[in-house]
């Protein structure tokens, strides 16, 4: 065979790479399919409609606004925690007590919703945006309500934030 230019040994070079990533910020998206992960994507929604909904109002500036107030702060700052759980942040913050940072914050919300709701009910007969907007802070005031509770329970028992 070696006369028809096929050689009789060849040589093979083999590349390892390595590649790391940073250990301290991981993308979780299994957080989204947890009780918690799905309260907060719930919240981050609602919040968003119900704000939309309240801006439609021309009428009622300091109803409209102080729900605008109300909605937009949860909104962001639900979809930062979210950001936070999703890549494994909570973990490494330890001087934290999440659990019970986020008991208070949702125990506040549910409330500043509830009086946000009721402002925007008694001016909804006139406006329907206004109608609308209170449902969906009693819907955000729920949900705010339930991962306060949840959150409550796990304070108690001494879980962790995010496992």
């Amino acid at each position: 065979m070696q006369g028809q230019g096929f050689p009789d040994s060849h040589t093979t070079t083999t590349t390892t790479t390595t590649t790391r990533t940073a250990s301290w910020l991981v993308f979780d998206p299994s957080y989204l399919r947890t009780l918690p992960g799905i309260l907060k994507g719930a919240q981050i929604i609602i919040n968003l409609i119900g704000f939309i909904c309240s801006q439609l109002d021309y009428y009622f500036p300091s109803t409209s606004n102080w729900y605008g107030f109300v909605s937009m702060t949860a909104f962001w700052v639900t979809l930062v925690l979210l950001f936070f759980y999703l890549c494994r942040l909570i973990e490494r913050v330890k001087f934290v007590p999440w659990m019970l940072a986020e008991f208070v914050y949702c125990g506040v919300w549910a409330t500043l919703y509830f009086t946000a709701a009721i402002a925007a009910a008694v001016k909804g007969r006139y406006q329907e945006c206004l109608a609308a907007a209170a449902f969906f802070g009693f819907v955000a005031m729920f949900l705010y309500g339930a991962d306060a509770f949840f959150k409550y329970k796990g304070w108690k028992s001494g879980e962790p934030a995010q496992e």
